[in-house]
């Protein structure tokens, strides 16, 4: 990307609200040198490439390897003896067509460095880090080391003695309404109770739209000490004017300078520059500052790594440890760390690579731009808990014979797990849902270790989405050629490229209840496992559940730009997803929304509603009316507010301006109908509100009405000459067009001549209009039933009139507009973002430019490709622990990191949440699990040989028995003919309707007559014969 172009918005949409404009232009202008086309070297590169530097150079001087293959993605067999960095260049070229990529087959050297704003080493030699990185330091380049050996990493930084970083964090300024001012000494602001205000000590503020204080409106940034989480001090306020009201206090950023040690001294001062990836192994991790050292004083020495579980190595490498460390002598020296770190120094693991890797990315982005807070300067990774438990059979299968090379793509594997588990691996059947960011990265890493590869083994992808521009620039699989087809099926054919025996199938499927069909019991007894590459809440609780049903373990990922979280669901371990998390807090209440917006984000979800309203449900109640007997009837039953406002929709659709209606026939009528509700948004609401509710009006305790979180209106008036003005009516007029099949046009001057011809009528604000200030009031008008006589009358007379549909119904049918935020030509964004700002503006509210517009409305997830390729490589390290059948819960690892602010938490997964019954302690795991098929084999068990088996079995009569909401059986009813029945047929009875054949599993919920009163037990899952 060039400094001259501007930024493709399309390719880097989602990164670019990770990173903002001016970031990504600062990124734009540097030139980026990566030593090392390992597993690890292309990691970075793949991740630098995708964010878009101006150039990348890719300098490696070795030949391709077998061996090679466990981890670099981009190499194939066809590449051996090949050099690496050249082998690598086509596939790292079409990643980005912004970015400039360059192979570099000499070795390093102080020209060639300099040449670059940022220079990052791997696989290199500690003497190689200390002379390079002192050049670096000298001569202002930023300077990053990153190594991976077997489950351990390490990553330095050393970015010069004076680095400014312009935003620390990247979260957006916080920003609060203000309730009140105190004018003295030491002025106190106090902001509206609606929400904490959410700053913190010593930070400094912005003032805005103060009223009578206004002074406030022209000072400097002002540094504030916190008294609550709604009100703090800025100083002496006491020579300024009295407060009115209103304003808007915001959070300033400013730039802070980091100072950074040359690498030479960083090793030696290493303590106070140790960043933990794990608060539970700071000693570990001190240890491996030492082992690293060590690890290449030993290849120094020996002229190659330790040889996997060589004994005499790992004693020579500990030895080696313990003299470095008489220099200044660690509390707690780990020699088994030291040893696990010989013995599996020569792994090549794609997961490790996939998380320093992303790292390491993430640092080279931050160096260019100085967007994030930088790493300072050391951390260390380890994933050791991957190996297999010492009570293990496996662990004794781990033999120097075992870890030993095997001329195959996977001995960078073997030497860390041995041969036996690379088998293992190979027969696995996963379930990958979600062929997305994620979903890439973990393909990726499937092919790598060989996961399903082998003999028996395979995996299924399911993702319906289909690929657009705005995929390319982190789901990395995917080329400009493969825009439009499916995701699944393009992912499927990248990694059988990668890995020629990896057994993948691809479906285009959503996964919910009506696709059980084919994801039912058979699949899902079938699976050894399910990874979940989701990106909403709904569909991670239902694979969660079905887990949980089916007793199979979930990996389970997700980001949002920066941030990333993992986590592992073992079946009787740990606890599970869980059901979605109640979002209420966090929604506008409809009486903001409607009359009192705060903030533009209260604005753009107001213009969505508007789009939605307008062109999508209209439209489709509106076809619904024409071709659904039932409409009316369904209407009328919402209530008689509801259904006079869904009517009146209605009449106005199918009948033409002539008959009272507002169907346009034209494109004329199209525009006058957008400048009309030009009129009426933006102009007659407001008006309507301010008569309810004038400028002066006073509280019932005699405050002012328009204050704190209240903002006063004031009326738009028409002008073609307002730029956002057309755009308004631009849109809206192409829009409603487009709902009755009328072609529009974005000719300004023609559309404006159309204007002079419309004629709009007055208005004038009605005494009678009630506008409720909250919700809760009006919920209760709501729930007082009927409106008044004019609106009741009206209801009556839309009923006789739409009592049948008109005979011409096939003509009146009208086009609903699905809301698509990506493409700039259908006028949905160009809407949404001339109502917000045009509300924005009603309200004196600070507008949203496009970007940020389409970020909220469009409801759009920030993300960045380093995230998900450290995200993903950790979910594939917990893939490690559960192939080789990890029992003890301190294996595992969940995660949460945040790569903006080099903050990251690996903790253990809590146990599964425990309640008892009847004496018995259970878990979300349990079940009564019921086989089907009677003792004689031949025909499926009545509903009373079921209640009959789990008194036997679990010593557990039953009360009543529920499938879904339907009650199957209660000991108290006259249930004596149903006992008599099949399981089958009950359900069927008593839901009314045929089970499906592929339902093997039907699960239902008992009482018990020994504790009645639980709240909460285990599921009848029971097997249909």
């Amino acid at each position: 990307m060039s400094e001259s172009s501007d930024i493709d918005e399309g390719f880097y949409s989602r990164q670019l609200y990770v990173l903002g404009h001016d970031a990504m232009r600062r990124m734009g202008r540097a030139d980026v040198l990566i030593s090392g086309m390992c597993g690890l070297g292309v990691e970075i590169a793949k991740n630098v490439i995708l964010s878009g530097v101006k150039s990348v150079t890719v300098q490696d001087e070795g030949l391709v390897q077998c061996a090679d293959l466990s981890s670099q993605f981009f190499l194939q067999e066809s590449h051996l003896g090949q050099n690496r960095a050249q082998s690598s260049l086509p596939q790292l070229s079409a990643l980005n067509p912004h970015v400039q990529v360059s192979p570099h087959t000499g070795p390093l050297d102080a020209n060639l460095l300099l040449q670059f704003q940022v220079v990052v080493l791997t696989a290199s030699s500690l003497d190689d880090q200390l002379h390079f990185g002192e050049l670096c330091h000298s001569h202002g380049v930023k300077f990053i080391v990153a190594d991976t050996k077997g489950l351990c990493g390490q990553l330095f930084c050393d970015f010069g003695e004076e680095f400014e970083v312009l935003d620390s964090n990247g979260e957006t300024p916080v920003s609060a309404m203000i309730d009140h001012i105190s004018k003295e000494s030491h002025g106190v602001v106090t902001c509206s109770d609606e929400r904490r205000h959410g700053l913190v000590d010593g930070c400094s503020v912005s003032f805005s739209e103060v009223q009578g204080m206004a002074e406030l409106n022209a000072i400097h940034p002002v540094e504030i000490s916190v008294l609550s989480p709604y009100s703090f001090h800025i100083g002496d306020t006491s020579s300024f004017s009295e407060y009115q009201r209103g304003g808007v206090v915001t959070e300033v950023k400013k730039p802070e300078t980091l100072h950074f040690k040359p690498m030479a001294e960083a090793l030696v001062d290493y303590h106070q520059l140790l960043v933990m990836t794990d608060y539970g192994k700071t000693a570990r991790h001190q240890t491996l500052h030492l082992a690293f050292q060590a690890l290449h004083g030993f290849v120094k020495r020996e002229g190659r790594l330790p040889r996997p579980r060589c004994q005499p190595d790992a004693e020579r490498l500990w030895s080696m440890v313990t003299e470095l460390n008489q220099a200044s002598p660690l509390e707690q020296l780990e020699e088994a760390v030291v040893r696990s770190l010989a013995f599996t120094a020569q792994g090549d693991l794609g997961p490790v690579n996939a998380f320093i890797g992303g790292l390491a990315a993430q640092e080279v982005l931050k160096a260019c731009s100085g967007k994030f807070t930088p790493l300072q300067q050391w951390l260390y990774f380890d994933a050791l808990e991957c190996l297999p438990e010492e009570d293990k059979m496996a662990f004794d299968q781990l033999t120097e014979t075992s870890c030993s090379p095997k001329g195959s793509r996977y001995d960078g594997q073997t030497a860390v797990f041995g041969s036996s588990f690379q088998e293992k691996l190979g027969k696995q059947k996963y379930f990958l849902v979600g062929a997305g960011a994620i979903g890439c990265e973990l393909l990726k890493n499937f092919a790598l270790i060989g996961l399903g590869a082998g003999e028996g083994g395979h995996i299924t992808v399911t993702d319906m989405d289909s690929i657009e521009r705005s995929n390319l620039n982190r789901q990395f699989l995917f080329r400009s050629q493969d825009i439009g087809r499916q995701k699944s099926e393009v992912a499927a054919q990248a990694v059988r490229r990668m890995n020629p025996s990896m057994k993948v199938t691809a479906h285009q499927n959503r996964l919910d209840p009506d696709s059980e069909r084919l994801y039912g019991y058979s699949f899902f007894a079938g699976l050894d496992g399910v990874a979940a590459a989701l990106d909403n809440v709904e569909a991670r609780v239902y694979l969660d559940g079905r887990c949980v049903q089916h007793q199979k373990p979930l990996l389970e990922g997700g980001t949002l730009g920066s941030k990333g979280h993992t986590l592992v669901v073992v079946p009787h371990l740990t606890e599970s997803y869980g059901p979605a998390k109640s979002r209420e807090g966090h929604a506008i209440p409809l009486c903001t929304l409607k009359n009192f917006p705060q903030r533009i984000e209260h604005t753009l979800q107001w213009a969505r509603d508007q789009f939605e309203g307008l062109f999508k449900q209209a439209p489709d109640n509106v076809n619904l009316y024409l071709s659904d007997a039932g409409f009316m009837e369904r209407t009328l039953s919402r209530g008689d507010a509801e259904a006079l406002e869904v009517l009146e929709g209605v009449w106005a659709s199918v009948r033409g301006p002539s008959g009272g209606g507002q169907r346009p026939a034209t494109w004329e009528e199209c525009v006058g109908w957008a400048r009309c509700q030009w009129e009426t948004l933006f102009n007659n609401h407001i008006a309507q509100l301010l008569h309810c509710f004038p400028p002066e009006q006073l509280t019932s305790s005699g405050l002012p009405f328009w204050s704190g979180a209240k903002r006063c209106p004031h009326p738009l008036t028409f002008d073609p000459n307002e730029p956002i003005h057309m755009d308004y009516v631009v849109a809206a007029a192409n829009l409603y067009g487009r709902t009755y099949g009328i072609s529009g046009t974005s000719d300004r001057a023609a559309i404006r001549a159309v204007l002079e011809q419309v004629p709009v009528p007055a208005f004038t604000p009605a005494s009678s209009v009630k506008i409720h200030v909250t919700d809760q009031e009006m919920e209760e008008d709501r729930e007082k039933g009927r409106p008044d006589g004019k609106d009741q009358e009206r209801l009556e007379e839309l009923k006789r009139k739409l009592a049948a549909p008109p005979r011409n119904s096939s003509a009146l049918q009208t086009h609903p507009v699905d809301f698509e935020k990506d493409d700039d030509s259908n006028f949905h964004m160009d809407y949404i973002v001339a109502a917000s700002n045009l509300r924005a503006e009603n309200y004196i509210i600070s507008p949203a430019d496009r970007h940020k517009s389409k970020l909220i409305a469009g409801r759009i997830i920030p993300a960045i490709a380093t995230t998900t390729a450290a995200v993903a490589g950790l979910m594939c390290l917990e893939l490690y622990k559960l192939v080789q059948g990890h029992r003890q819960a301190r294996a595992y690892r969940s995660a949460y990191l945040n790569l903006a602010v080099d903050y990251y938490v690996l903790s253990q997964p809590c146990g599964p949440p425990r309640f008892t019954v009847a004496g018995k302690q259970y878990s979300l795991w349990d079940d009564f699990l019921v086989q089907g098929r009677r003792e004689d084999g031949e025909q499926e068990m009545t509903l009373g040989d079921m209640l009959h088996y789990i008194k036997d079995t679990y010593g557990l009569e039953v009360t009543s028995l529920f499938y879904g909401t339907a009650r199957l059986y209660a000991a108290a009813a006259n249930h004596g003919e149903r006992l008599e029945m099949s399981v089958s047929e009950v359900v069927s009875l008593v839901t009314k309707a045929e089970l499906p054949q592929h339902r093997r599993m039907l699960e239902m919920f008992p009482s018990f007559a020994e504790d009645e009163d639980c709240e909460r037990v285990p599921p009848i899952r029971y097997l249909r014969c």
